[in-house]
């Protein structure tokens, strides 16, 4: 078996119409498909639902449903907020920043943009609550593969201790750097 790519990710929303609204307003995701039944295909459970499908573009679609007859939507609030998300990439750290003022003038709380060593990113919630990032590759092929060459052992470590482990600290070492000797 070999994957081709992922076909779609799914999500649940409040509201299809509010859903649609905003990612095509803010995202410029075009609206291409709408699904609506009686029943579940995979379980014939009863359960009417609204299935709305976004295309995020290089054949990769976003899809949601919203679910009437179910309890109103929350989160795992044993998960922190920050960890469940989803990112898109953009083309260039300007793209980045047009996104962040455009969100930010249409009243939207932006956090960012922020310096991951190898990608810069912003972040914010849509409607539901679902936690989006905006980011652009800012990695070397230099840094690429330094981080290819340690990802095994750092998992291993990892696994071992459940402890930071430090073989990519030279990744955000001038962040470091900046922020000690601001403190001083």
């Amino acid at each position: 078996m070999q994957i081709q790519q992922i076909h779609h990710v799914a999500y649940r929303c409040r509201d299809a119409a509010e859903t649609v609204e905003f990612y095509t307003k803010h995202l410029n995701m075009r609206f291409i498909l709408a699904i609506s039944e009686d029943r579940v295909p995979s379980t014939k459970e009863p359960d009417p639902y609204m299935h709305l499908f976004l295309d995020a573009g290089q054949g990769n679609i976003l899809a949601f449903f919203e679910l009437p007859t179910k309890p109103p939507m929350g989160r795992d609030e044993n998960t922190p907020a920050w960890v469940q998300h989803l990112a898109l990439q953009l083309g260039s750290e300007q793209e980045l920043l047009d996104a962040k003022q455009s969100l930010e003038a249409a009243g939207i709380e932006v956090v960012g943009p922020t310096d991951h060593g190898i990608i810069k990113s912003i972040y914010f919630f849509d409607p539901n609550g679902h936690r989006l990032e905006l980011t652009t590759v800012t990695a070397t092929p230099d840094q690429l593969q330094k981080l290819d060459e340690v990802k095994w052992a750092m998992l291993d470590e990892w696994t071992r201790n459940k402890k930071t482990v430090r073989q990519a600290d030279w990744l955000h070492a001038q962040e470091f750097a900046t922020a000690a000797a601001t403190e001083h």
